[in-house]
């Protein structure tokens, strides 16, 4: 006989931890940015794009943030496998969304499996990792 263990969901409180986080990581950096969080089926959570970030931004860090999701990895891990001759070029024409492989983008996990994911836009991709990374780190 096996058995089932359910896993919490991702929750709107958890979200604007991400975010807040995530933000305040940034504007201690001097960064204006755009946070995505996306539930574990891909479906926008929560959103927030600070007055000064670009607008591209939000578009940025909700593809990072699908990407994420998708590969179920950080997307700084993922830069290489893209380049041609890398394991996924041609990866991004397969899926329905397209994919964006710039750090900055995280999948969350609890009790080892995939919730939900961050995507961080507006920085330098070394920051928008940082800040995404920092974002996880304070919901576990």
């Amino acid at each position: 006989m096996s058995t089932t263990t359910a896993v919490v969901p991702l929750t709107v409180q958890d979200a604007d931890v991400l975010i807040t986080t995530a933000r305040r990581a940034a504007e201690a950096a001097g960064v204006s940015v755009s946070v995505t969080v996306l539930d574990a089926g891909g479906h926008l959570l929560a959103f927030r794009r600070d007055d000064r970030a670009v607008l591209i931004s939000g578009e940025t860090s909700t593809r990072k943030a699908y990407t994420a999701l998708q590969l179920n990895a950080a997307t700084a891990d993922l830069v290489d496998a893209v380049q041609p001759g890398g394991l996924f070029h041609t990866l991004p024409t397969a899926l329905d969304r397209p994919l964006l492989f710039i750090a900055g983008g995280v999948p969350v996990h609890r009790d080892g499996r995939l919730i939900a994911a961050i995507g961080v836009g507006g920085g330098a991709p070394e920051q928008d990792h940082a800040f995404a990374t920092a974002a996880v780190e304070a919901l576990a």
